[in-house]
């Protein structure tokens, strides 16, 4: 779909692919470059629009590999006055990375349009008819355990059935809480229960695992994964993830979730320059 619908308007996707800039609103996340509080998140989110973002992410809850669960109040008490603060400014599309419905509604009050759920509105049963209510948009990301064991070990005995039947019956159970079509997005959930080959593997397939009736986003910005594969600490992956982002662009990837947002939208120009170009005969 081009357009996801928003309680407010729509994202359009008809064109280039998007930027969902990262702003980790906690001490706890593995980069910590992406972390941010108060006046100073929502100035971040603000640059990282002039960068070439198109939607903000806000996150108040680590879910690295060994986080900790958080209650819903802390996450009310970092989120609301960030998402405030910032609407006061621009009326950019904010995402929150939440899997609670108490959360999740006092972030749309604050003005959210999208909630961004690692659990694909499993943990909670309450999210998914609040999302309808309120017409808010939804990703739905696959994930494998939860983020205190998940990279213990994963196995699949078929990874891409495995994953393509969950994004599918998640799609099937939002649709059958109300939430339309049109404000669903699916994420293959990239580290989330996965080993470097399962990364790898997903990513070559987005399309077979994903379809085409909903938009992807595929978020792996200076993930573990690439640092296995280029030998380098979390402060020196961006060149593994802009490499691993034009890879999905190439696989059907519409929305890049990443740290690094004016290196990203430079990628996503120089891929949309050259994807365009006309073909010639042999």
């Amino acid at each position: 779909m081009s357009l996801v619908g928003l309680p407010g308007g729509t994202l359009d996707l008809s064109g280039s692919p998007v930027i969902m800039a990262i702003v980790n609103c906690n001490d706890d996340s593995f980069f910590a470059g992406s972390r941010s509080k108060g006046e100073a998140a929502a100035d971040r989110a603000l640059r990282f629009l002039d960068e070439g973002a198109a939607i903000i992410d806000f996150g108040a809850e680590s879910s690295r590999p060994g986080a900790a669960y958080i209650p819903a109040g802390e996450e009310i008490r970092r989120l609301v006055p960030v998402i405030e603060s910032f609407r006061k400014r621009s009326g950019a599309p904010v995402s929150v990375d939440t899997r609670k419905a108490e959360t999740g509604r006092a972030v749309l009050d604050a003005g959210a349009d999208i909630i961004n759920d690692i659990s694909a509105l499993e943990d909670d049963p309450l999210l998914a008819p609040l999302c309808a209510e309120r017409k808010a948009a939804v990703v739905l990301m696959h994930k494998k355990g939860q983020p205190q064991t998940m990279q213990s070990a994963p196995r699949y005995d078929n990874l891409l059935v495995e994953v393509a039947g969950y994004l599918k019956k998640a799609a099937a159970r939002a649709r059958a809480a109300g939430i339309a079509g049109d404000r669903i997005i699916l994420d293959p959930g990239i580290g989330f229960g996965k080993t470097v080959e399962d990364n790898c593997v997903l990513l070559a397939h987005l399309e077979e695992i994903c379809g085409s009736d909903y938009p992807v986003l595929v978020g792996l910005s200076r993930k573990s994964f690439i640092g296995e594969l280029t030998k380098r600490p979390v402060e020196e992956r961006l060149w593994g993830t802009l490499a691993a982002n034009a890879a999905a662009l190439f696989y059907g990837a519409r929305i890049l979730r990443v740290h690094d947002v004016k290196e990203t939208a430079d990628l996503i120009a120089v891929w949309k320059a050259i994807a365009g170009s006309p073909t010639k005969g042999g």
